[in-house]
């Protein structure tokens, strides 16, 4: 029984010891463990970037002042019956939706904002050229300082506000962009709607005066009634009544040479220095397409990568060019081009074959391009022919190709240097009212010049003077065609 007892007290007590020593040792590693962590976030709190990589980003702040700013600009909107507490809002194009919790604090709830990135309630993701939205889904857009201006297709964002926003809803727009000119150009680009007023009021943080311009969308069949009107004033006579504002830049262009040079090929390299280009004079954003015409555009490198490509003041905007050339020999060349649009066809004022004269006139040598001349056409084979060379070519009405290719609403620069047939092609483009869809024109008048081969003796290729030049030009500015001369 001893001995039995003995044996049976033993084993508690073992299993108690293994217990209490397994016990121990977790608990040291649990202490060990804890200890290591504890290590750990000390390196976590004093290293910079382990802190950046473990810790939530912040959350980007607003701007108080920009809200107070949008906070005044919407009460007065409030005020003036183009917004109400009930309308579904929306802010396009904001990174934090500055304007969004402006719009919120004083009632209009139902806002929402769009930027490429959403910061979440207030910005959802979605951009002004393509807004998540259906059609008509709201009574006010409103578009901040900077949204429009640097957008890269002006032309998409008006398309989309004209969808989105609801007939009769409203919308305001914020622009840098204040002279006549260009806000002319985004009337007529946002062509959805009826304008209602422009302001300027003074924007936040030093950022100077803004305009503020606001929009009502009308019905389908207003616009329509609108278009039609706008149409049939200019198709009945196809003469086009140039805006005073048009005219208001082309007053502010350089004077024209009044004096005949002596020396025309040093001229054009002093006068071009002098020239103001509309881009000075006016902002040339809110436009649908960008387009410049070189009319006898020689080869390509010639004056679209010599001159235009490098030196036009383009704001940053993409061209569509078109090079009209009806010389054969540099077709090849623009094959490979990519942005140009060869058109092989003479520019004149009918549709008709022509000859195509390839002169080699004395002092005619810095014009020369593998051994070929400059071109002339003519309607009829001319008595001089025989000592020319003479290929048969293709002409087509440029005023009325013009018409088809380019709108009121795109900004259209042309460089034209066609050989004497501009006094044929200019009148062709006011009487058909093409006139009015040029910008801004670059324009070589050839009469019979002094030569620089030969002083004291005229080129015989051409018959008016300088006088009839001078007219040429005066009468394109009077219509509003901010023109330069060109050599």
């Amino acid at each position: 029984m001893g001995h039995t007892g003995i044996t049976t007290g033993t084993k508690p007590n073992y299993v108690r010891t293994t217990l209490t020593r397994i016990f121990m040792v977790c608990l040291i590693f649990i202490a060990l463990r804890f200890a290591y962590f504890c290590f750990i976030s000390t390196l976590d709190s004093s290293s910079p970037s382990v802190s950046t990589a473990h810790s939530p980003p912040s959350k980007p702040k607003h701007s108080d002042q920009a809200i107070k700013f949008y906070t005044t600009l919407f009460k007065d909107l409030i005020s003036d019956g183009y917004l109400s507490r009930n309308s579904k809002s929306l802010c396009l194009d904001t990174p934090l939706g500055d304007d969004v919790l402006a719009l919120k604090n004083i009632g209009v709830w139902n806002s929402i904002g769009v930027f490429k990135k959403s910061s979440k309630p207030l910005v959802i993701s979605g951009q002004g050229i393509k807004q998540p939205f259906n059609d008509d889904s709201f009574s006010f857009i409103f578009s901040g300082i900077n949204t429009l201006d640097l957008s890269n297709n002006q032309s998409l964002f008006s398309n989309e506000v004209g969808r989105t926003l609801k007939p009769q809803g409203h919308f305001v727009l914020l622009t840098f962009s204040i002279d006549t000119y260009s806000f002319n150009s985004f009337i007529e680009l946002f062509d959805c709607c009826t304008f209602m007023r422009s302001r300027q009021v003074k924007g936040y943080s030093g950022l100077g005066f803004v305009r503020e311009i606001v929009m009502k969308k009308e019905s389908e069949f207003v616009r329509r009634e609108l278009i039609r009107e706008s149409v049939g004033r200019v198709s009945e006579d196809n003469v086009c009544a140039v805006p005073g504002y048009k005219k208001e830049t082309v007053r502010k262009a350089e004077p024209l040479i009044m004096e005949e040079p002596l020396k025309p090929w040093i001229t054009l390299k002093t006068n071009i220095k002098n020239v103001k280009y509309l881009r000075s004079v006016a902002d040339i954003n809110f436009k649908r397409r960008y387009v410049y015409v070189d009319v006898g555009a020689r080869s390509y490198g010639s004056s679209i990568a010599s001159w235009f490509k490098k030196q036009y003041p383009k704001q940053n905007k993409t061209f569509e060019i078109y090079a009209i050339e009806a010389d054969k020999i540099f077709y090849d060349e623009y094959k490979y081009k990519k942005g140009v649009t060869l058109v092989p066809y003479a520019a004149w004022v009918r549709n008709e074959s022509l000859f195509f004269e390839i002169n080699q006139d004395p002092g005619g040598h810095k014009k020369l391009v593998k051994g070929r001349g400059m071109g002339r056409i003519k309607p009829v084979q001319s008595a001089t022919s025989s000592v020319a060379e003479v290929d048969k070519i293709q002409g087509f009405d440029f005023a009325n190709w013009l018409k088809s290719a380019v709108s009121e609403k795109d900004f259209v620069v042309m460089k034209m240097d066609v050989e004497g047939t501009e006094f044929d092609l200019i009148p062709r483009l006011f009487e058909t009212g093409a006139i009015c869809l040029i910008d801004e024109i670059f324009l070589e008048c050839h009469y019979n010049r002094w030569q620089r081969c030969c002083p004291g003796e005229r080129s015989p290729k051409y018959e008016k003077t300088y006088r009839q030049c001078l007219d040429l030009f005066t009468s394109l500015r009077k219509s509003g065609v901010l023109v330069h001369q060109w050599w």
